[in-house]
């Protein structure tokens, strides 16, 4: 992925998630009145609908900072970053530690959201994906039952030459590749057999 490609999919990234959060909350406002009127809302059914908006808009808000543009100024704080997170892995069988306590750029944000998607793909039988940031750069380490570390896709990361193809499902680690080459970042892999940690170095 070119740094034009990158810059292109992070607009449209951007687009989308701007113009799926308003009907989804719409959706979610619906439910809210139907509570107020008096509807009866412990229905299954209702349930089901309430779930899947809150998980829809939970991703949205997440890809929205993963895949979306930002301007090199603005910052996100640790609330909102942590609510994200609460949301997001709520129920899911992949959970997040956020460690920094300080609001950081949302720049630098993208680069850990991407982090933790790659993390993600690495933890087929769920885990845990632990944020820490230092004077050097972002430490995310992952830890689960079993990992599925695919070589070429982490080695890109590092610099290689990647695989011949990215699926829809990798985007993030071509995303992630791009981005840290093109700030200039050093990206160390380390894992073995039921950890991984990822270190993106200034």
């Amino acid at each position: 992925m070119t740094k034009d490609s990158a810059t292109l999919a992070s607009l449209v990234g951007s687009r989308l998630c701007h113009d799926l959060i308003s009907p989804v909350g719409a959706i979610q406002n619906g439910l809210e009145l139907l509570d107020l009127s008096g509807f009866s809302s412990d229905m299954p059914e209702l349930e089901l609908i309430r779930d899947s908006c809150a998980n829809a808009a939970a991703r949205i808000r997440f890809f929205r900072v993963a895949f979306g543009s930002a301007a090199d100024t603005q910052m996100m704080g640790e609330r909102e970053i942590r609510a994200i997170f609460n949301d997001l892995t709520r129920g899911a069988r992949v959970k997040a530690e956020w460690r920094p306590t300080k609001d950081i750029l949302r720049t630098e944000v993208q680069l850990a959201f991407l982090a933790h998607l790659c993390c993600e793909a690495a933890l087929p039988q769920g885990g845990n994906v632990r944020h820490e940031r230092g004077e050097v750069g972002w430490s995310i380490g992952a830890t689960g039952p079993r990992l599925n570390v695919v070589a070429p896709l982490w080695a890109h990361l590092s610099g290689g030459p990647g695989p011949e193809e990215i699926t829809a499902d990798k985007v993030q680690f071509a995303m992630l590749a791009c981005l840290t080459q093109d700030t200039g970042r050093t990206v160390r892999v380390h894992h073995g057999e039921n950890s991984l940690r990822l270190e993106i170095l200034h």
